[in-house]
């Protein structure tokens, strides 16, 4: 395809900023998937949330074949996607003040488990307090996010603080300010996002880490297989059993 189309342009976009993110986050995405193996290890449970868009790739990473069972998502009702009517309903309840804490006050989530947190631009009210509430509860932290929004952008968080500022671990998407790769003179607005794709590489990488820290402790990782695989339903019953205490999603 030539790199001359929209396309190619995009493709060319996505595949700079996943070289960039696996270079330059290396350490951090080494450190966040430690955190989770000890989390694992200690038997402590896993979470992810994300808000609006950024909801996807947490989502990605919940009863997910070749993933970690464990990993459960923290849901905000009418913040999961663009699930809700309207849909910018979604956007408004980001920046509501309070909300954050009714849900981890109603969640399963406790000390000593361990919470990935996704914001693109880290600026609202509800992945900030979401981070500083876990914090206060004894859970760690994972965010990921684009640092970049911390210099360009005005938090809209009345401590005037960014979901990044409230992180045991953060890793930098690099994604610039607006989330649009491409300009096209006959194109009046910048245009295609790739915050999904390398956020959820970012995600998937970690989930990767995670698996071979366990196994090189000797804990065989518990992972999921596909049910459109022979044997799949019944090694995926085996993990429920055997985690049926950590696994949020099935109940």
């Amino acid at each position: 395809m030539s790199d001359r189309t929209p396309a190619g342009q995009f493709f060319d976009a996505a595949i700079g900023l996943l070289q960039r993110v696996r270079d330059e986050e290396a350490d951090a995405i080494t450190a966040a998937g430690t955190l989770l193996a000890d989390t694992v290890a200690d038997g402590g449970r896993l979470f992810a949330f994300g808000a609006g868009h950024s909801s996807l790739a947490a989502q990605d990473v919940v009863y997910r074949a070749g993933g970690l069972a464990l990993m459960n998502l923290l849901a905000v009702p009418g913040a999961v996607g663009v699930d809700v009517m309207p849909a910018t309903l979604g956007s408004a309840l980001e920046r509501v003040d309070g909300l954050a804490a009714a849900v981890l006050d109603s969640s399963p989530i406790r000390s000593g488990d361990a919470l990935v947190i996704v914001s693109l631009s880290g600026r609202n009210a509800l992945p900030v307090e979401m981070a500083l509430n876990a914090r206060a509860l004894g859970i760690k932290v994972v965010g990921v996010t684009s640092v970049a929004y911390a210099t360009q952008t005005t938090s809209r968080h009345v401590s005037g603080t960014y979901l990044k500022d409230h992180c045991d671990i953060v890793l930098d998407s690099k994604i610039a300010v607006g989330d649009a790769e491409l300009t096209l003179d006959t194109v009046p607005a910048p245009f295609a996002p790739a915050s999904t794709v390398v956020t959820s590489a970012l995600m998937q990488a970690v989930m990767a880490t995670a698996a071979g820290a366990l196994a090189d402790r000797g804990i065989e990782p518990p992972l999921l297989r596909s049910g459109n695989v022979d044997g799949g339903h019944d090694w995926n019953a085996r993990v429920f059993d055997q985690y049926a205490d950590r696994i949020f999603y099935r109940r």
